[in-house]
């Protein structure tokens, strides 16, 4: 009797054992439903938000060697002096900012365009857009209809060698208030810089970090 007794209590006792170890395992089985929740939840805006950064990090990030090659090529067909020291940390801000670039609109105008084949692949490859004109005539049609970032200019065309300043003037006249980068072979600093005119250069890699700086403003503008 003693016997059947103990197993009828042990019976009993096995049921109660079993739902104190589901009581303590709860806890744990809700965190899991709970971070399953939040990460179905916002599965959709990470993705958004990290998948433009990964494309762009991998057009300027992976593809460093790429990005250095078309800086060189840039480089070689100005016949400007670069230090190492500025070529890597014209490359370095590339890198950093390959979102800011993302998305990016610039309008090149210059008669001779060939030039600056290398900086236009090179900006195209960090996910901007570039529109390349030969003249102020193809160029106004394009900043009256179209919002740049970005104008990118040279100054003498066709013999005219106040081509870039004049075409300043009809910036202005269409009230189109885009900053605008001079970049040519020939320019001197010493005769001044028109008020319009951002910045101006003959180096490529100084042309990359005014066209950075002018995007972080852009998009700190638009914030």
């Amino acid at each position: 009797m003693a016997t059947q007794c103990g197993r009828v209590s042990d019976d009993v006792e096995m049921p109660d054992a079993l739902w104190i170890k589901l009581i303590e395992t709860v806890p744990a089985v809700l965190w899991v439903a709970f971070a399953a929740a939040v990460y179905f939840t916002l599965r959709g805006t990470l993705i958004q938000r990290l998948v433009p950064r990964l494309t762009a990090l991998r057009a300027l990030g992976v593809e460093v060697e790429l990005a250095a090659d078309l800086l060189d090529r840039a480089q070689d067909e100005s016949q400007s002096t670069v230090t190492a020291t500025a070529r890597r940390t014209a490359l370095g801000r590339l890198e950093h900012a390959a979102d800011v670039l993302q998305g990016g609109k610039i309008l090149w105008v210059d008669d001779r365009p060939q030039g600056n084949v290398p900086l236009v692949e090179l900006f195209r490859a960090a996910g901007m857009h570039v529109d390349v004109t030969l003249s102020t005539e193809e160029a106004t049609p394009l900043f009256r209809r179209r919002p740049y970032d970005i104008i990118v200019s040279d100054i003498d065309r066709d013999g005219d060698q106040q081509a870039g300043i004049k075409m300043l003037r009809v910036l202005e006249q269409y009230r189109i208030d885009v900053p605008v980068l001079i970049y040519t072979g020939r320019f001197d600093p010493e005769r001044g810089i028109d008020r319009r005119i951002f910045a101006a250069t003959t180096a490529p890699v100084e042309l990359v970090h005014y066209v950075i700086d002018l995007m972080e403003r852009a998009r700190l503008g638009s914030l």
